[in-house]
């Protein structure tokens, strides 16, 4: 018997009021599967594998869901973790993301990434790295 500690990633999960809206936001921008489970989650995985595959992006509800404040501000609520996006071209992704959806941060603090919000207000950053885009590992799970 195989007594090796095995840990695998299942999942990327994200609270929200509406967890099918949100995972049909994320397959757009991303261009992957969306699988409803229930009422209470939904998750997004990458085309080309079979539905359920892992990991994904999961999404699940939570009623008391707020929407985090970016820049941070004292005494509001505080992102957990972001999502970072390599794309191969900033401006054309920003207006892919905006048409899916998406709106953008009004503060910015570089060149090389746009910092967004989904339609939950969860910020995400597309980074300008067309050197990951490019690279013959980026995509493989």
């Amino acid at each position: 018997m195989d007594d090796e500690l095995k840990i695998k990633m299942y999942s990327f999960t994200v609270d929200c009021k509406d967890p099918h809206e949100l995972a049909k936001f994320y397959a757009a921008l991303l261009k992957w599967e969306v699988m409803f489970m229930d009422e209470e989650y939904a998750c997004v995985y990458a085309p080309g594998t079979n539905q359920g595959t892992y990991p994904c992006i999961l999404f699940q509800r939570n009623p008391e869901y707020k929407p985090p404040v970016w820049p941070e501000e004292p005494e509001a609520q505080q992102q957990m973790a972001h999502m970072d996006f390599a794309v191969n071209n900033l401006e054309k992704a920003v207006q892919y993301a905006i048409h899916c959806g998406a709106t953008i941060a009004d503060e910015q603090f570089s060149d090389n990434w746009r910092v967004m919000f989904d339609p939950a207000g969860h910020p995400f950053c597309l980074c300008q790295m067309k050197s990951i885009i490019e690279s013959p590992h980026f995509g493989l799970l």
